[in-house]
């Protein structure tokens, strides 16, 4: 390629300045302004004008000034984290194994995949059976459904190392403890966050509906709540806090990205 033809490839890059950010503000208040509108077209006597803009906001504000949320917020972003921990605890190093150890990924891989291919809330009422009621089925039900993309994106990790690294450290004398602790855990760190983005994502949808599991607290304990109070303003607010969390936390783990994988910057 010509040193002109290259100078006439530009690389794509990131659009960053005020743009970037009014961008997504206006599509917001797009999103806003059909919410009032359809609001207001069903009238004041439809139930579900009940859940307009304004009369959430209301609520909302209501909710945070009194701190009503608080301690059910608290309450499910623990049981989120530990849910978190306990797929993180057992998706990586399944991870790892299936990746190195390709007769274990032989036996296993119809079993993984038929339990992946169950949706979590199938197994609400054999937790329930089985741990009681409380917070272990919700532990239960976030780890069984967070663990599945941390190890497959783990897995895939292990599957694109250069094998010469390892007949590299092999060579030196490292037995296979010391090749995964300073080889295979640091190349598979970019795919371990890219499947704890996704678990952190569907560990926030499990939860809702397992927090509706005979327990006392937490935001899906809230949101059945106000249904049966018929304080539709204030389930609509639960729900736009429920998706504000989310968001942040889907946040925190790209902020994870960035300051673990400097390399990956952009």
């Amino acid at each position: 390629m010509t040193a002109a033809a290259t100078a006439a490839v530009k690389t794509p890059t990131r659009k960053t300045g005020v743009g970037s950010f009014l961008i997504p503000v206006l599509g917001l208040a797009v999103v806003v302004a059909v919410w009032h509108v359809w609001s207001v077209r069903l009238g004041e006597g439809h139930v579900l004008a009940s859940f307009a803009p304004a009369r959430t906001v209301v609520s909302l504000w209501e909710l945070l000034r009194t701190g009503a949320l608080e301690p059910h917020i608290l309450v499910s972003l623990k049981r989120v984290m530990l849910g978190l921990l306990i797929g993180l605890a057992a998706g990586l190093p399944l991870g790892v194994l299936l990746g190195i150890w390709s007769p274990l990924e032989r036996a296993s891989s119809f079993v993984f995949q038929f339990v992946r291919m169950t949706s979590p809330l199938s197994w609400m009422p054999i937790a329930v059976m089985a741990f009681g009621i409380g917070d272990a089925p919700v532990y239960f039900l976030i780890g069984i459904a967070s663990v599945f993309p941390i190890m497959l994106n783990t897995r895939a990790g292990v599957a694109n190392l250069d094998r010469r690294w390892i007949l590299a450290v092999r060579s030196l004398g490292a037995n296979r403890w010391e090749t995964v602790r300073y080889v295979v855990l640091p190349a598979v760190l970019t795919h371990s966050l890219v499947g704890l983005r996704l678990a952190v994502g569907i560990a926030w949808i499990v939860l809702v509906p397992a927090e509706m599991l005979g327990v006392s607290a937490g935001l899906g304990y809230y949101l059945l709540d106000t249904r049966d109070r018929l304080a539709y303003s204030e389930l609509m607010a639960v729900i736009l806090v429920i998706g504000a969390l989310g968001y942040l936390l889907d946040l925190a783990v790209r902020g994870a990205q960035w300051l673990l994988t400097p390399h990956r910057r952009e």
